[in-house]
């Protein structure tokens, strides 16, 4: 496994951990800290995941267009006469939502993407909520049931990558939001 893959796994385990004590947590401003803390790195462990994830087709997939290697490495790319170049170090943000599209509808066995699912509103929801937080306009409390929702459609979404692209379920998909950690 390498690093990227231990850190996305370690992340998760820790945004699963933080809603964990935020449930047992009887103080108000504790138990939003755990919350707010289990979203944003909910989202960060997602966000590592597509990055491995991407990282990997990158190595594995030789005759990818530009614009497809743009997308994966988050690299931004220009026209240099009449054909497209990436530019090495220059960042090329995409939607995370985007890209996980992307990667299930370019690489996925399992086409197209049934956005009825229900991990892919939760998933949208969660990145909304996430937005609120890191990009505040205006107070937001999360409930207890909010960062479940979040992290049930973070780890079904990672567990469906995995599906659709390895054949195989997310290693930590059954555990659900049980935590392996301890703190």
């Amino acid at each position: 496994m390498s690093e990227i893959d231990q850190f996305s796994v370690h992340l998760l385990e820790q945004a699963k951990r933080f809603l964990e004590k935020a449930k047992n947590e009887n103080n108000e401003e504790g138990k939003t800290a755990y919350l707010n803390a289990s979203l944003l790195i909910g989202v960060s462990a997602l966000e590592a995941h597509v990055n491995a994830i991407a990282d990997e087709l990158l190595l594995t997939w030789e005759n990818l267009e530009t614009l497809e290697r743009s997308i994966l490495s988050e690299k931004e790319f220009t026209l240099d006469n009449g054909e497209f170049k990436l530019l090495g170090k220059k960042l090329k943000m995409y939607r995370l939502m985007d890209r996980v599209e992307f990667i299930f509808q370019r690489f996925g066995k399992i086409r197209p993407l049934n956005k009825n699912e229900d991990w892919w509103p939760q998933l949208a929801d969660a990145l909304k909520l996430r937005n609120k937080l890191v990009h505040p306009k205006q107070q937001i409390t999360l409930s207890v049931k909010d960062v479940e929702n979040s992290l049930e459609g973070i780890l079904t979404a990672i567990d469906a990558l995995y599906r659709a692209l390895f054949n195989s379920p997310y290693p930590g998909y059954r555990r659900g939001l049980d935590s392996k950690l301890s703190f």
